[in-house]
């Protein structure tokens, strides 16, 4: 999938897998941003909490089944795997050159 994807939302993608925090938060911009079904987490300090809690903290892993290229705004489903929540979701993530700005989690 990741000659679809990119490179941004690829690098996202693989530290996440990694269990990287600090490569994952490095993919995002300065002002960047994640919406959780609504919940929004904007900036370093409140995304690492979110991520902490919710993310790389529970081991989430990222299959990528699908993914849609338009513009700025990809969308992938993948299949969710870790200690939380398993099974597919939906994420969106607006890129901003190397980086992605938001990355919203919708289902």
């Amino acid at each position: 999938m990741s000659d679809v994807v990119p490179s941004p939302v690829q690098r996202l993608i693989d530290a996440t897998n990694a269990g990287d925090t600090a490569a994952f938060l490095a993919v995002f911009t300065e002002d960047g941003a994640v919406d959780d079904w609504g919940r929004t987490f904007r900036g370093v300090d409140a995304i690492t909490g979110w991520s902490d809690a919710e993310f790389i903290g529970k081991q989430v892993t990222l299959d990528i089944t699908t993914a849609d290229v338009s513009g700025q705004v990809t969308t992938i489903v993948a299949q969710v795997g870790g200690n939380g929540f398993n099974g597919p979701s939906t994420f969106g993530f607006t890129t901003a050159g190397d980086r992605v700005s938001l990355m919203t989690i919708t289902g």
